[in-house]
């Protein structure tokens, strides 16, 4: 859909275009974003890798301090989608526009004060993410630029997420693509021809978030969207703050988690050497590029369920959830199947001569592989309860993965198999996600259920009969 800034042409679109081709006009975009974006951390990973294994692990350092910054926009970004798609879609218009201004400079102020901590305190930072001293020059190089984009990565997570709540998710993509592309056809340029090494790949980085913000609040300057950005919009409620924190603190808590995950998970792997951590690290990149197309299949549903569910249009949520973890399944068993057969020739790819990099990498692909049907099942619940306002439900199945399911199962599997227990933690916790995952999507099925009812007995037909 082309962007509107009349409420009534974009609530028509929302509940009268036929589920399955919504979902998909809408997720297409978020896919491709997402998947384009993990294939810039991906060509980062492998340009980097050419400089050596000791390099390769300090991408897999640094990695959580993206976790990091994420964090800090999670939080709004999140609670501010959610919430600003059921406000578009109960016809509160301004009320919307006020939460995202509000959200989008507390980000912003979010961003400037991690890069000020973040060069304040690098080595100590760096040595807690897992840097040892053969990796941390690198680690130094690397997170330098990055440290400087933290307010653009910040705010971004809030603008890119409520263009998606409103309808927008085309251009939404446009933004996040664009940046990504860019760092990809950057990384060579500055790593190889200018010989920046490793700060050529943190340069290139830095540039493209910093275009990809822009582009994304084009849209805003040129006053072509429903929502606005405005300082004299910045209204601060309790029951809009709390509601923001109630439906980001599940994205908030997530980051937090993956972070600390990330850190336990590179310290524990670099005690078994640097090639270990690479492994590992390199494994991860290559999930994450399937965990992204499915993030960005939810991120594509979230805004159908959530107007739905503002406009009481409860058939349209349940019809949505169905087709959606539906279409996930099926399509990420799809590309995890391919993966695991080739992931011999991807680990590959990131070295010629270090032959435990890739039997390590090898096995831990292969097992987080076999769990990502599983995983993508877990992201469309997750994706609903964020839809419709569940923040419990968003909060547990957003602490499942890298904290009630990974933390106590970690030690046992580290002290039963050793390394190959820390190659394997994440697609055991991918596994007993599901475990939370089911019982929620009961529930809110039956809910669904019980609404429905309520209207078709509340309907002038029923009443009449």
């Amino acid at each position: 859909m082309p962007m509107t800034r009349d409420p009534e042409e974009k609530r028509n679109y929302m509940f009268n275009t036929p589920i399955p081709r919504l979902v998909t006009r809408m997720a297409l975009p978020t896919i491709a974003a997402a998947v384009i974006s993990s294939a810039y951390n991906l060509a980062d990973t492998l340009f980097v890798s050419q400089l050596g294994t000791s390099a390769t692990g300090a991408v897999g350092v640094n990695g959580s301090i993206d976790i990091l910054l994420t964090m800090a926009g999670a939080l709004l970004a999140s609670g501010a989608a959610s919430y600003t798609s059921r406000l578009l879609g109960a016809g509160k218009t301004q009320h919307a526009r006020e939460v995202l201004s509000t959200c989008y400079f507390i980000a912003l102020l979010f961003g400037a004060a991690a890069m000020v901590l973040g060069f304040s305190f690098t080595v100590p930072m760096l040595r807690l993410l897992g840097a040892n001293d053969e990796i941390m020059p690198y680690s130094i190089q690397y997170c330098s630029y990055i440290l400087l984009a933290a307010p653009f990565m910040c705010s971004s997570f809030v603008v890119n997420q409520c263009l998606r709540a409103e309808g927008s998710a085309i251009y939404s993509m446009v933004g996040m693509v664009s940046g990504a592309l860019l760092n990809i056809g950057l990384d060579p340029l500055f790593i190889f021809r200018f010989g920046w090494g490793v700060t050529g790949a943190s340069a290139a980085t830095a540039i493209s978030k910093l275009v990809s913000w822009t582009i994304l609040m084009l849209p805003y300057f040129r006053k072509q969207t429903l929502l606005t950005i405005k300082l004299k919009q910045i209204h601060v409620r309790w029951k809009d703050t709390k509601e923001v924190c109630m439906m980001g603190s599940a994205s908030f808590l997530r980051g937090a988690l993956n972070a600390l995950a990330a850190i336990f998970l590179n310290r524990i792997a670099v005690s078994y050497g640097t090639s270990a951590l690479a492994a590992v690290s390199v494994s991860n990149r290559i999930t994450m590029f399937m965990t992204s197309a499915c993030l960005g299949f939810g991120q594509g549903f979230q805004p159908v369920a959530g107007f739905a569910w503002g406009g009481e249009r409860y058939d349209r949520v349940k019809e949505g959830f169905r087709f959606a973890s539906r279409a996930c399944v099926i399509g990420i068993s799809a590309v995890a199947l391919l993966v695991g057969v080739f992931a011999k020739p991807l680990l590959l790819l990131f070295t010629e001569n270090d032959a435990e990099l890739v039997r390590i990498g090898v096995f831990s692909l292969r097992v987080q592989c076999l769990a990502m049907p599983f995983h993508g099942y877990c992201i469309v619940v997750n994706m609903l309860c964020g839809g419709i306002g569940r923040a419990m439900g968003t909060l547990l199945l957003g602490l499942s993965r890298q904290g009630i399911c990974f933390f106590p199962v970690l030690p046992v599997m580290v002290k039963l198999f050793g390394v190959w227990g820390v190659a394997s933690i994440q697609g055991v916790s991918d596994t007993l996600s599901m475990l939370l995952a089911v019982p929620i999507a009961v529930s809110i099925t039956k809910d669904i259920n019980r609404r429905l009812e309520k209207l078709a007995a509340a309907s002038p037909a029923a009443q009449e009969a």
